[in-house]
């Protein structure tokens, strides 16, 4: 009878729980109905919660809900935030018009970061063209390779200044690969931030920077990030930054 009793418990206790994980599913996706719902009444106050409850849960951010939060950020005033979204879309999606945008309030705000120099520039037409860039130069690279074979089975003597030559260039294709992949940048989400000389709170205060700024990251260790920033090499820890 007591086995009975603990088969009927674990079955109910079963269903309970397929019940609650449905309800709990069907929750999240009413809301994030109810976050578009919200934005497109104007109620952008409690649309932009909405969206940031989904995304402190885990949940990816599509394009249009970075464009609308970067859209509500901006008319409630919080630049920081209105150009942390912004940056998140052009990471994903490069266009010019959001650079210049992310540009001009920058300009507007005195935030440095955001400039439209080569370095920007170049990370844009890479996140455009970086795949058929890379495609051409490996076909690039194994034509050569095939001269050199050729050459080599036909014992014909290969100049010293083309072996140079297809040096730089592995050189050149292998930083073309993986550099862009690596750069990362932040937006500092807080005022009075220290950056230090090297990573440790004992270390002596380089500079003082505000929310809004944007640094570039070179790497982690602990919990400092290194970070250049107006041509100096820095320590930040990573709380004070919003990844990108």
């Amino acid at each position: 009878m007591q086995g009975h009793s603990l088969k009927l418990l674990y079955f109910f206790s079963f269903v309970l729980f397929l019940r609650v994980g449905n309800a709990v599913a069907a929750s999240t996706s009413v809301t994030l109905y109810q976050a578009d719902s919200l934005f497109a009444a104007g109620l952008y106050p409690a649309a932009v919660e909405a969206y940031e409850s989904h995304l402190r849960k885990g949940y990816k951010p599509t394009d249009p809900m970075l464009l609308k939060l970067a859209y509500v950020w901006e008319k409630q005033g919080d630049v920081a935030k209105m150009l942390y979204y912004l940056q998140v879309y052009f990471d994903r999606r490069p266009d010019e018009a959001i650079l210049k945008k992310m540009h001009d309030v920058a300009i507007q705000n005195n935030l440095r970061g955001y400039e439209t120099d080569d370095l920007n520039y170049f990370y844009l037409f890479y996140k455009q063209y970086g795949l058929y860039i890379t495609l051409g130069l490996v076909l690039l690279g194994t034509y050569a390779f095939g001269i050199f074979w050729l050459k080599y089975r036909n014992h014909e003597p290969a100049r010293r200044r083309h072996k140079l030559i297809v040096l730089a260039y592995l050189t050149g294709l292998l930083l073309l690969v993986n550099l862009p992949e690596r750069y990362q940048s932040g937006i500092i989400n807080r005022d009075r931030v220290l950056l230090r000389r090297d990573p440790s709170s004992a270390a002596p205060v380089a500079d003082v920077i505000n929310r809004g700024h944007k640094v570039n990251i070179l790497g982690s260790q602990d919990v400092w990030l290194h970070v250049f920033w107006n041509d100096g090499l820095y320590y930040v820890r990573k709380d004070s930054v919003w990844l990108i």
